[in-house]
């Protein structure tokens, strides 16, 4: 078995390939619309995956601007090399982080989370052990 893809539902996919392409340097791999089902599909893949490795599809339906998150759902997750230098950069594009930073559950890591354009929560983590500043 070899894990392919994420699929999420957006209602802007001009807004959400901005988010993930230019916010979190996710690369696009394709983007392709089928007239006759009215939907477009656009696969990315983060800056540090292999080109044969799991991708994020954005699925936009043409005419759709609303969906509901469902209580099932938890979050994507990817860890990134410093947690505080990447708050930096999110706030440079004019996003923030919804949680943290903080430790991790364990202590051992950095954790925090943000939300992408369409209220998906995303988790970061930082692979560096984590010093005693933070609760």
């Amino acid at each position: 078995m070899k894990y392919l893809h994420t699929m999420l539902r957006v209602k802007n996919l001009e807004k959400s390939l901005e988010f993930y392409c230019n916010v979190l340097n996710f690369r696009l791999v394709s983007k392709d619309e089928f007239k006759e089902g009215e939907f477009t599909l656009a696969f990315l893949q983060a800056p540090n995956d292999d080109k044969d490795g799991p991708t994020l599809e954005l699925t936009y339906n043409w005419g759709v601007d609303q969906y509901e998150i469902g209580t099932a759902y938890g979050h994507l997750a990817f860890e990134v090399t410093d947690i505080f230098e990447f708050q930096k950069k999110l706030q440079k594009f004019g996003h923030d982080l919804s949680w943290g930073p903080k430790k991790s559950p364990s202590g051992k890591r950095y954790i925090a989370f943000m939300v992408d354009p369409d209220g998906y929560k995303i988790e970061l983590l930082e692979p560096r052990p984590a010093s005693g500043e933070l609760s």
